[in-house]
């Protein structure tokens, strides 16, 4: 009974920012490593960032410099801070968490739309 709750999608303006937060509960085994993916419609979900056990992180070329992917030390939490935002980053953004023994979990989806 793994739950992930996102919270922090919403309409904003281009230019604007966006923090999306993710909160990971029940899990029988640690994680390992914690993502954001992105969906926009017609258009397969694609990897935005993802964190490590170890802090390292990855992003996809088109929000290199504007997000930043995060993790609190202590608790399963995973934080998306997005500025200048564009249209093109409208999309379901859905967190995702890795256990040690490679196990899956998606969070429900967020919806971001920025507006032009």
């Amino acid at each position: 009974q793994v739950q992930l709750v996102e919270s922090g999608g919403g309409l904003v303006q281009a230019g604007g920012s966006l923090t999306l937060s993710c909160a990971a509960s029940g899990s029988r085994y640690s994680i390992n490593a914690m993502g954001w993916y992105r969906q926009a419609p017609g258009k397969q979900r694609e990897l935005v960032a993802t964190i490590s056990s170890g802090d390292s992180t990855t992003y996809v070329d088109s929000v290199k410099g504007r997000f930043t992917i995060s993790r609190a030390n202590a608790k399963n939490t995973v934080y998306l801070q997005m500025n200048s935002l564009k249209p093109e980053d409208t999309a379901v953004y859905y967190c995702n968490v890795r256990t040690i023994v490679n196990a899956v979990y998606w969070g429900q989806g967020t919806q971001v739309t920025v507006s032009s």
